[in-house]
């Protein structure tokens, strides 16, 4: 008789924590902000369709994210006199290198400039690990010219952004009102 090898069991896949976000456009009055939580594992192409979607801009301009002075985006040799790293592969817990804060700069013309805080850490959740939530925010993202830019600037009227409509109960028992924003995971 044969003797009986034991095969190697596969490792169970690691459920990526949740990162809580809180993003603020600079500069503005009164303050236009969101807050959402996706995976840690998010990449950072990943996360600007998530970023459109939180601020409702169409997504008709270049961007970049500037995380400690590193610029990541889509490269464009025609373009980028300074290269920058391209977004598509590296995910946000590997950009951030331990750090709580970095920068979103969306349309080079008008430079949007949204500053990003990660406010907490959450335990990762099987279902949620595949999605961006919105949970809140204020005043809805202003007008996408220059001269409207100018005019949110002076009068700063108080849009109002939809409101949450869903709760979710996450593994880690926590309720979170939610709406969901975007998958997170390519196709």
């Amino acid at each position: 008789m044969s003797p009986v090898v034991p095969l190697k069991q596969p490792k169970p896949k690691k459920i990526p924590d949740l990162l809580q976000l809180r993003i603020e456009l600079a500069w503005i009055k009164p303050k236009i902000w969101r807050r959402i939580v996706v995976p840690e594992s998010i990449t950072l192409g990943n996360l600007h369709h998530v970023l459109q979607r939180a601020f409702n801009w169409g997504d008709y301009h270049l961007h970049e994210f500037d995380i400690d002075g590193e610029r990541f985006g889509i490269p464009d040799p025609e373009f980028d006199w300074e290269p920058v790293r391209s977004e598509k592969r590296i995910q946000l817990k590997s950009a951030l290198r331990g750090l709580t804060s970095f920068k979103y700069i969306y349309d080079f013309g008008d430079h949007w400039e949204h500053r990003i805080k990660v406010e907490k850490k959450l335990l990762g959740d099987p279902e949620l690990s595949r999605c961006a939530l919105f949970l809140g925010g204020a005043n809805a993202a202003p007008p996408k010219t220059s001269a409207a830019r100018q005019a949110t600037r002076a009068s700063s009227p108080p849009w109002q952004i939809p409101t949450i409509q869903s709760i979710k109960k996450c593994a880690s028992g926590m309720a979170i009102h939610s709406t969901p924003l975007i998958s997170t995971t390519s196709p």
